[in-house]
């Protein structure tokens, strides 16, 4: 059962980024902003200040399998961007998973 999309374009991002609401915690970076259909969109940046291309795409996996996991419990109709920190580059599945939790309840997307 697939609840969401990703997130391509850079102009989806661009949106997301100047229109959407942020909140952060030690290793994330999340914004989130409605995008009025019935499933979610996510989408993943971690920059180069991170590391090289396999710890970039090791902490990518990371975020993606925990919301992956935890998808059921975010509300529906979102665009979500997750920035991953260089903080992160050393973190436990736990850790980020902990963390992507977090800013779901900051953002008060999280149904309970």
């Amino acid at each position: 059962m697939k609840f969401s999309d990703s997130l391509k374009s850079n102009l989806d991002f661009k949106n997301v980024y100047s229109k959407g609401k942020s909140y952060a915690n030690r290793l994330l970076v999340m914004y989130v902003l409605e995008n009025g259909t019935e499933f979610n969109r996510i989408g993943i940046s971690v920059s180069k200040k991170v590391g090289n291309s396999v710890v970039r795409h090791h902490l990518t996996r990371l975020v993606r399998e925990s919301y992956r996991l935890h998808e059921a419990v975010f509300n529906s109709g979102l665009d979500i961007v997750i920035v991953a920190r260089v903080s992160g580059k050393d973190a436990s599945y736990k850790d980020i998973e902990s963390a992507l939790l977090h800013l779901g309840k900051l953002h008060r997307i999280i149904n309970n």
